[in-house]
């Protein structure tokens, strides 16, 4: 692995001759189970968000609701969803839409979104939209910039009227085929980045998600064994104006989707961070943030939440540095650890560490002298 600390990590704590686990000012542990009160939204961090109670049909969070931020890839449930408009009665999906459809909404394929952003009147299609499912903060790119999807600005509130259209007004063909496609959200998105953030890493099956990023400084090769990497996703070229109420330069992070059986609540956060923000940074803050949220009887992974130090660090199959990698890490990004075990000793000169933290979400195993605690054993995590 390379190894790469970060401006703010001065040095590795060393305890008892052996290796630190972390940075010396990295924070420790936090629970998975509990919720806090009120929305979290981390320093820097400009965030819209919506949690609709389907059930009770109450809105148990709400915070910058009609704020618009640029959708990222959030806009392809409207192309999804006008291509799917008026199909006729069974409104059947032909096989070479389904091609395109299925990985767009599962994986957020740029290409699929390029090609019916492109046949059905790119612009034209969000007013369409806005005007069948009644938006009231949509609205399509820029002046300049029409030809990126990405710029389409929206609302958590309008992210939420989606979903509402989709589980209680469309067409059930419609509704089960945009909606089973989002519950088979792949990990791995199609550019290689690890897309279960937010709401895939806060709570527990079943949840459905549709997410969005976009930020020249997110690196490429997040998500996969290692040289997989793609081009760096990018939502086209750095705006020569911005918009006096739609912020396009500073990254985006969003998750968005149902949460709980029969798709109780919708859930939409939207997020901004600040320019030069790491993936792995944005990715924590967004995890923290949603799993603050006030989401009543939804299931919660259980374990203790740690940072992690260095770039590229390998998830394994098992406690063992001698079989390939599964994944590896975004750089400094907070991962969920469910038990820990001792295994094979590793070193980073001059320290070492036999012990090893097994990420449930990942259905891997890190050596925990990459975990953000001084000591060799994490603390408050159960033995495996």
């Amino acid at each position: 692995m390379r190894r790469r600390i970060l401006a703010a990590a001065t040095a590795l704590l060393l305890v008892g001759g052996t290796a630190a686990s972390a940075v010396a000012d990295a924070p420790a542990g936090r629970t998975a189970q509990a919720a806090p009160a009120a929305v979290q939204v981390p320093d820097g961090v400009t965030a819209g968000v919506a949690v609709f109670d389907r059930q009770t049909g109450t809105f148990t969070e709400q915070l910058n609701t009609s704020t618009r931020f640029r959708s990222a890839s959030v806009v392809k449930l409207l192309l999804a969803l006008d291509f799917l408009w008026n199909r006729g009665p069974d409104y059947t999906v032909p096989a070479a839409d389904r091609a395109l459809l299925e990985p767009m909404l599962r994986s957020s394929k740029d290409s699929a979104a390029d090609h019916y952003w492109s046949e059905n009147g790119g612009s034209a299609i969000i007013t369409r939209m806005v005007g069948r499912l009644g938006l009231k903060d949509t609205a399509p790119p820029p002046v300049g910039y029409e030809g990126y999807w990405g710029y389409v600005s929206l609302s958590a509130r309008d992210t939420v009227t989606i979903y509402r259209y989709l589980l209680d007004s469309a067409p059930g063909p419609v509704r089960d085929f945009v909606m089973g496609n989002l519950r088979q959200s792949t990990r791995c998105a199609s550019d290689d980045f690890d897309q279960h953030f937010g709401i895939a890493g806060a709570f527990e099956k079943p949840w459905a998600v549709k997410q969005g990023w976009a930020g020249s400084s997110y690196p490429e090769g997040t998500c996969g064994p290692p040289g997989t990497a793609t081009a760096s996703r990018t939502a086209g070229p750095a705006p020569a104006a911005v918009a006096a109420d739609v912020d396009l330069t500073r990254p985006a992070l969003h998750s968005t989707g149902t949460v709980g059986a029969g798709d109780r609540f919708v859930v939409a956060v939207l997020t901004l961070h600040p320019v030069g923000t790491s993936y792995g940074k944005a990715f924590t803050d967004i995890g923290r943030l949603t799993r603050s949220l006030n989401v009543p009887g939804a299931a919660r992974p259980t374990g203790r939440w740690y940072g992690t130090w260095s770039d590229h660090v390998n998830v394994r199959r098992d406690p063992s540095t001698q079989n390939s990698p599964i994944t590896q890490l975004p750089a400094g990004v907070e991962v969920l650890v469910g038990c820990q075990a001792r295994g094979e000793q590793v070193e980073v000169p001059p320290y070492t560490n036999d012990w090893w933290a097994y990420l449930p979400q990942y259905g891997g195993w890190v050596s925990n002298i990459y975990m953000s605690s001084p000591d060799n054993r994490l603390p408050d995590v159960k033995d495996c």
